[in-house]
């Protein structure tokens, strides 16, 4: 896999268009095993998880076509319910087949997902939550089988709103018997845009956008075209990365309205920002101010996915700041690779402490995850002289070409 060699110390300046939504795309793949017809999705990002998921989907026997930012989906041929150790293992989503193909199939085995270090993410919620839907699970070694006949609706409260199972109780919920119930739902935004693409399809979902949802089982589901939205973590990522190098950038199709705690803070920090016709605009030349305490939250909170850009950032902010992760409790293995660059960080439970440095030197880092891995190319831009990045497969889980989208932006950047 090749690395990224960069040359930082200059400012970000130009514009580029935001990439389609990683994690609205995914579980949106999924839900197409519902589907008796032809899905179409628009604006698919070209990203390795995205190829993972059609490579399952492929397996299960559907018939896949992807072109360019469009992929194409016929599940009717889909026969098989089990998930490939071979990609499921290499992403954290591949959960996300468990509750489609239980709706479907009333039946699955899939081995336990893979794909992170940042956390344990147990899928107990998952089981929890389908376990009362008629639903029964049996581990089988590295595997769960989970089987049930009829699926039931039923009320269920999350213990904590986690989206994946969210995800997973709207997507097994749809074709059920009866009426699901679900409070303490996830509401992020790519639960909303899952639930609008089910609702397109003929799914009878009430509540969408709030932690409340109940869903009317249908017996079927038609053939939908949708279009996926804009991605606002890679939006957020490019807007710290305008931040960190004191830039001026445009943000082409951001989606302003689901970032605006990410908003928040950038204008803490001193950046000027100016939204016009689905269009950001990012000053970052005076964003040098700390922040004197700041915690990741589920949404509409501040997200957990731009801490670790968030602190390469804040490791030239002028004075202390302090970063508090409350969703995972491994998401601080960037750090390490930040002291190399120079940056002066403490860990402390579940807080960074960062001591603001006027200037990083560039240096060789390894990226172990894949927000982390963003994180440190928004620190190698940040740095003076020469940075490299290894492992950079973590990165292209998640970004369609990063060294494509910050070269538009005037960054020395390229894969070697």
């Amino acid at each position: 896999m090749a690395s990224i060699e960069m040359y930082g110390g200059k400012p970000l300046c130009g514009e580029i268009e935001i990439q389609g939504s990683k994690n609205a795309a995914l579980p949106i793949l999924a839900a197409t095993i519902l589907i008796d017809g032809i899905t179409i999705l628009h604006n698919c990002p070209k990203i390795l998880d995205i190829f993972y998921m059609v490579k399952i989907l492929e397996s299960l026997g559907c018939s896949v076509l992807w072109e360019g930012h469009r992929i194409q989906v016929d599940a009717r041929p889909c026969k098989k319910i089990c998930v490939p150790e071979e990609y499921a293992g290499k992403m954290r989503s591949s959960v996300i087949f468990l509750g489609p193909l239980l709706a479907k199939k009333k039946e699955a085995f899939l081995p336990y997902p893979g794909g992170c270090v940042i956390g344990t993410r147990p899928i107990d919620l998952h089981m929890k939550a389908l376990s009362s839907m008629n639903i029964f699970f049996k581990e089988e070694g590295p595997w769960i089988h989970a089987k049930g006949e009829p699926i039931l609706g039923g009320n269920i409260v999350l213990d904590f709103p986690s989206v994946g199972a969210t995800e997973n109780i709207v997507l097994a919920s749809v074709l059920a018997n009866g009426i699901t119930r679900l409070e303490n739902a996830a509401m992020e935004p790519e639960i909303t845009e899952l639930c609008c693409f089910l609702t397109k399809a003929g799914a009878k979902i009430q509540g969408i956008g709030t932690s409340v949802l109940e869903i009317q089982g249908v017996k079927e589901l038609k053939g939908v075209e949708h279009t996926i939205e804009a991605d606002r973590i890679v939006a957020g990522t490019y807007l710290f990365a305008a931040l960190g190098t004191r830039g001026q950038v445009l943000l082409q199709n951001a989606p302003v309205g689901q970032m605006r705690a990410t908003l928040e803070i950038a204008q803490k920090m001193g950046a000027l920002l100016c939204e016009k016709d689905g269009d950001l605009f990012v000053d970052g030349k005076n964003a040098w101010e700390r922040l004197p305490y700041i915690k990741t939250e589920i949404y509409p909170g501040f997200p957990t996915d731009l801490q670790s850009p968030l602190l390469s950032v804040l490791s030239v902010a002028k004075g202390n700041s302090i970063v508090e992760e409350t969703i995972f409790e491994s998401r601080f293995k960037v750090v390490e690779e930040l002291r190399r660059l120079g940056a002066s960080m403490e860990i402390e439970g579940r807080q960074v402490i960062i001591h603001g440095k006027e200037r990083l030197n560039g240096c060789c880092l390894k990226a172990q995850e894949l927000r982390g891995g963003a994180a440190l190319v928004i620190a190698g831009l940040i740095a003076k002289g020469k940075t490299r990045i290894i492992q950079t497969q973590y990165i292209k889980r998640g970004y369609e070409d990063i060294c494509r989208d910050l070269k538009a932006l005037g960054a020395n950047i390229f894969y070697s």
